[in-house]
């Protein structure tokens, strides 16, 4: 018998607190029938975002809706099976891609943006274009950081930013791209940063703000630590693990905040 004077302990239900697999309970030797059809069916959206068409002029109307100057752009990868099982060809520009930027840089600028389909092209097209709202504010409001180019690449891998940012002679790129979805999320969109971008550099010279979709990182807060590492970067003249971000006392909103619908 219980002692009344002793308060019960609530019992503590982690799945409310995050989306992993924690707490599933079973059914004999196995997992209950409700979480293994969940299983399944997360590990299809995972699938079906991997291999998910990238509809890159949709994604150019929309950015030009914003009033920005657009290019497309695409890599080596002829097509998504050659994009998976040759990562190398997804971080090279085509020929045609490549002379047709270079055709358009005329001098040398401080911000290009570099958005591709990645690992995800469900995550580009669900979260590029709402960062993009609440991150050019940010560029605009004080020194005037100056975002001339816009590529929007198909078949892109993370290091494919530097070849383009090389290209248009930029101090640094920003790639927007599709992570690796996960089984609880198959639409998450990563940033990259890169200083002085150019053929060969590592993952060691980038940062990296990820997560951003409505179960994980609020787009007003990715907008923020991105502002904040442009800026550092541009001064500072370094990204990557030279580079730390400092801007979480007074980033505007946490994590796990979710995104307006």
């Amino acid at each position: 018998m219980s002692d009344p004077a002793v308060p019960r302990r609530p019992t503590l239900d982690l799945r409310s607190l995050t989306p992993a697999r924690v707490a599933l309970g079973r059914s004999g030797a196995s997992v209950p029938t409700k979480a293994l059809l969940d299983f399944t069916l997360d590990h299809a959206r995972a699938r079906d975002a991997v291999h998910a068409a990238f509809d890159a002029p949709r994604l150019v109307a929309e950015l030009r809706a914003l009033g920005l100057v657009v290019t497309e752009a695409r890599s080596r990868a002829v097509d998504r099976r050659d994009y998976l099982r040759r990562p190398d060809l997804g971080r090279q520009l085509d020929t045609e891609s490549a002379e047709l930027l270079a055709r358009g840089a005329s001098e040398p600028c401080q911000i290009a943006v570099v958005i591709g389909d990645g690992l995800s092209a469900a995550a580009v097209h669900a979260h590029a274009v709402g960062l993009l709202k609440h991150l050019l504010p940010l560029l605009a409001n004080g020194d005037d950081v100056a975002l001339r180019h816009v590529v929007v690449a198909s078949g892109a891998r993370v290091a494919l930013g530097d070849e383009i940012g090389a290209i248009l002679g930029a101090r640094m790129v920003v790639t927007l791209i599709g992570e690796r979805p996960g089984l609880s999320a198959p639409d998450s969109l990563g940033a990259y940063l890169t200083f002085a971008p150019k053929p060969g550099r590592t993952d060691a010279e980038r940062n990296c703000v990820s997560n951003i979709r409505k179960a994980g990182l609020s787009y007003q807060e990715a907008a923020f630590k991105i502002a904040w590492l442009i800026r550092e970067g541009l001064a500072r003249e370094v990204t990557g693990v030279a580079l730390k971000d400092e801007s979480a006392d007074r980033a505007p909103r946490r994590i796990g905040t979710a995104l307006p619908e």
